[in-house]
């Protein structure tokens, strides 16, 4: 009375090919990590009324750290959605502005931003009712 460890199922199906309308999602998920974190639309949202300076950027986006600023500003500039214009002043200025592919993001930014804001009530009072449920 054992248990047979012979292998009962070996008709493996052949491998599927890759379905032609889902082959970009790893583009595009790229993309949509770049455009919908946190910080990058921040950044876009206060670049949407014109260039503004380094520092400029820093007061508007409370918490945001010097360090994640530059990186994310790096990070949209290397997307194509940022420029970055240096100036020969001293000290050098530098300004950062949208691009145009950066302006065709304003309009969904902008609006995830404001309906992020107008909800920030019902959302925390959500995530209190979950954390309640869930303590035990």
């Amino acid at each position: 009375m054992g248990t047979s460890l012979r292998p009962a199922h070996t008709d493996f199906p052949a491998p599927q090919m890759p379905d032609r309308d889902h082959a970009d999602c790893r583009g595009v998920a790229s993309i949509l990590a770049r455009v919908g974190d946190k910080w990058s639309v921040f950044v876009i949202m206060m670049l949407s009324d014109g260039p503004k300076r380094f520092n400029e950027l820093k007061r508007m986006i409370n918490g945001i750290s010097q360090r994640m600023l530059t990186l994310t500003l790096r990070g949209l500039e290397r997307d194509g959605l940022v420029t970055r214009t240096i100036f020969p002043t001293i000290p050098p200025r530098v300004d950062y502005e949208l691009t145009d592919l950066g302006r065709g993001l304003q309009q969904p930014v902008m609006a995830l931003g404001l309906w992020a804001k107008e909800h920030q009530a019902q959302i925390a009072a959500a995530r209190t009712r979950f954390d309640e449920r869930n303590e035990t």
